[in-house]
């Protein structure tokens, strides 16, 4: 609802309307405002310093590492890591489950690392799943993107792979990441809205961001909104470091490919879940390993040469950049299950601490600036969400390894230390031997990196293409996959009260595909203007060469590129009532089952209808409690009796007009075809007719024609979506 005048009025001078001044406790409220800021663009410390840069930390060189001695980026980002307790400032909406790591292949040729050593050797791991901007109550199918965090339990000590579900991010540094997070939180005036970017403070930052733009393209897309963490992809985003026992290194970027391919929800679709079913991922991945039906993973290495790096085009310490698979291929070397849920949510899922920091000999870091600002901020954050520095004794972050160090005392300690020596060196702790580190072979050797020497708070210009990899992202969609990109902005815009931010965004999309812009533009009554956004401070145009156009690994639609998709643990609802005839029926529900579906049957009470030899068939779940949104397909049943009561049902009707609208596979048997009559379609409809509605099915229902109806069906189910309908938009659901 439009917000009122007055309230317009009140809020754009930093008060509100019917605020009660009166108020005693208001009074005494008042005193705590802080001021307006007396200087326009003036930002300084909390100490007062004021700063020539907010943008850029401090570097040793423009492309070497973070320095520690830079303040400025410590005091940002502490005060942001203690911004929340004891809820997670960002992924605090998550789940999680315990699992192993298994490799197919020893990868010593790469790295020393112990657990990628023995391919008979399974690592134990928890895993936790998350949304990023929502708080611990949001939906869980909001557009977002998805935390992918793995903690591997190896000999060698915890290794954390805290990763998304997106190859890339927001911002190229450490710097922008409080900035970030404040703008796509809820607003601080009102504390709205949960877990959504559709808001001026998020879309103002971003216009004026075009480091942005790459990423927005993937959070527009339909990979913001899986249908499943199962079925979505995890990359660990930073380009790292392999190092092996000789001391030889590559650079390398994880990625985690799932078994069950990836897949999306349909934009309507996700906000009707959300309400009817806040907890729909959480619920699925749950339910998945309770029925031994176990998640699972293939780690995918992209290993690039540390002297070819300089060749891809773009700069491999930019996190806003991908390495297209085309160009460097992703060497699938082990896979990862998850086969148990928790016993508890608090103790381990919401306890659980990952750390980028977190590695084992054979796996190092680069100087990616984003990276090196995420090497100190977890910690931080651990030590405010935990309650002090003892976070690793919690039961879910303790290694399997052995540990000792002369760590001591402190908040929630609970190993009981021994003996007099708490120092080395020592010879009080060994029976008179000295006891001494201090150099050798044994344990975590850093990789020698050459760096730069000027002490400098810089972007490095080989930083500088924000947009050729956002072209390549576009390109690489299918037209439908396009359509929904473009509907995405051109949704999230229009929320917004500001119309000089919808006008930036579109000038920066230009910069993209022209097309793209008109398209989003054309929407909201603006006309995209690319000198515009050339003219505004933080743009760069530094075009990179990449040696392709279009790379088929970022199109969801053709993961696999052929053929269809597994049907293990896809939902697909049966409607039936009294009457029903099941001769044609089961032969289709057991074609289904024995590919792997789960096949629930939904009526309009909860209890056994009758069939048309006067059977009971059993029902699970009543039609007004399980909508469409919660499946994967839908196959109404034949009998003219149950046609009949179902055809007299609105609920039956827009069940399956909404599973069609959403592009998934419908199919009638014989007169239950009568549900779909207001597309046009009859149960003797041609292959013509037929022809323009994709992953419809109509089977004559009887037990001769089942095993050619169950085929088509199948095959239909395994397409996942049919966004090739034509008539979609029309439909009344």
């Amino acid at each position: 609802m439009p917000r009122s005048k007055e309230t317009q009025n009140s809020a754009g001078k930093g008060t509100r309307a019917g605020s009660g001044r009166g108020n005693a406790k208001q009074q005494q409220m008042q005193a705590h405002l802080a001021p307006e800021p007396a200087t326009a663009g003036l930002l300084t410390t909390n100490q007062g310093l004021r700063l020539s840069d907010n943008h850029n930390s401090l570097k040793a060189g423009a492309r070497g590492p973070t320095l520690l001695e830079d303040f400025i980026l410590r005091e940002k980002i502490t005060h942001f890591d203690h911004e929340r307790i004891p809820e997670r400032v960002v992924h605090a909406r998550g789940a999680g489950a315990h699992g192993y790591f298994q490799l197919y292949r020893s990868q010593a040729t790469y790295t020393r690392a112990a657990f990628l050593q023995d391919p008979e050797q399974r690592t134990p791991v928890f895993v936790r799943f998350s949304t990023v901007a929502g708080s611990r109550g949001s939906a869980d199918t909001v557009r977002d993107v998805r935390g992918f965090a793995v903690k591997f339990y190896t000999p060698e000590g915890n290794y954390d792979l805290v990763g998304n579900n997106i190859p890339v991010f927001f911002i190229q540094d450490a710097m922008k990441f409080p900035d970030l997070i404040h703008a796509v939180k809820p607003e601080p005036h009102h504390e709205m809205p949960q877990a959504a970017s559709a808001h001026d403070s998020f879309w103002d930052f971003a216009s004026l961001m075009p480091e942005s733009t790459h990423m927005l393209m993937w959070a527009m897309s339909d990979r913001a909104i899986p249908r499943s963490y199962r079925m979505m992809e995890g990359f660990g985003v930073h380009t790292f470091r392999l190092v092996n026992a000789g001391g030889d290194a590559v650079f390398v970027k994880f990625h985690w490919k799932p078994k069950l391919g990836v897949h999306g929800l349909a934009w309507d679709e996700a906000q009707k879940i959300a309400g009817m079913d806040p907890d729909f991922h959480r619920r699925d991945l749950w339910e998945a390993i309770e029925r031994g039906e176990f998640p699972e993973w293939e780690l995918g290495l992209q290993i690039i040469d540390e002297g070819k790096a300089d060749q891809l085009g773009f700069d491999i310490l930019d996190p806003t950049k991908l390495v297209p698979e085309e160009m460097v291929p992703v060497q699938r070397v082990g896979k990862l299950v998850l086969d148990r849920n928790p016993d508890n949510f608090f103790a381990e899922t919401e306890q659980v601490a990952f750390h980028p920091g977190h590695i084992v000999p054979g796996i190092d870091f680069t100087n990616d600036p984003l990276l090196q600002g995420r090497l100190f901020s977890y910690t931080d954050t651990q030590l405010s969400r935990l309650g002090g520095p003892n976070f690793h004794e919690i039961p879910i972050n303790r290694g399997v390894c052995p540990f000792h160090n002369f760590q001591r005392d402190g908040m929630h300690r609970q190993t009981v230390n021994r003996g007099r020596a708490a120092y080395e060196p020592n010879t009080l702790g060994q029976a008179g031997a000295e006891f001494r580190v201090d150099g050798g072979p044994q344990g975590l050797q850093e990789f020698q990196a050459a760096t730069g020497t000027p002490r400098i708070r810089q972007r490095s210009a080989s930083f500088d293409d924000h947009f050729s990899q956002a072209a390549l992202f576009w390109h690489s969609q299918g037209p439908a996959e396009k359509e929904h990109i473009v509907a995405a902005f051109r949704f999230e815009l229009a929320k917004l009260e500001h119309p000089e931010v919808r006008q930036r965004m579109v000038d920066n999309l230009a910069h993209v595909d022209a097309m793209l812009a008109r398209k989003v533009a054309g929407g909201l009554g603006l006309t995209p203007d690319p000198k515009a956004a050339a003219g505004r401070a933080g743009f760069r145009e530094a075009r990179g060469k990449l040696p392709i156009e279009e790379s088929a690994a970022l199109r969801m639609a053709a993961n696999p590129p052929t053929g269809s998709h597994p049907l293990a643990t896809r939902k697909v609802a049966v409607l039936v009532a009294d009457g029903v005839d099941t001769q044609g029926l089961r032969p289709v529900l057991q074609a289904l089952q024995d590919a792997g579906a789960h096949c629930l049957v939904l009526a309009p009470q909860l209890a056994a209808v009758a069939t048309e030899g006067g059977r009971q068939f059993a029902v699970d779940h009543a039609l007004a409690t399980m909508p469409s949104v919660l499946f994967d397909a839908v196959l109404v049943a034949g009998g003219e009796r149950c046609a009949q009561a179902l055809d007299g049902l609105g609920a039956a009707h827009h069940f399956v007009l909404e599973a069609y609208k959403h592009g998934k596979a419908v199919c009638a048997l014989g007169p239950g075809a009568a549900l779909l009559r207001l597309l046009g379609l009859a149960a003797q409809a041609d292959a013509q007719e037929l022809g323009k509605h994709p992953g419809v099915v109509l089977g004559r229902g009887t037990a001769e024609t089942a095993p050619e109806t169950a085929k088509a069906f199948v095959e239909a189910v395994g397409r996942h979506r049919h966004w090739d309908r034509p008539l979609a938009e029309g439909v009344p659901a």
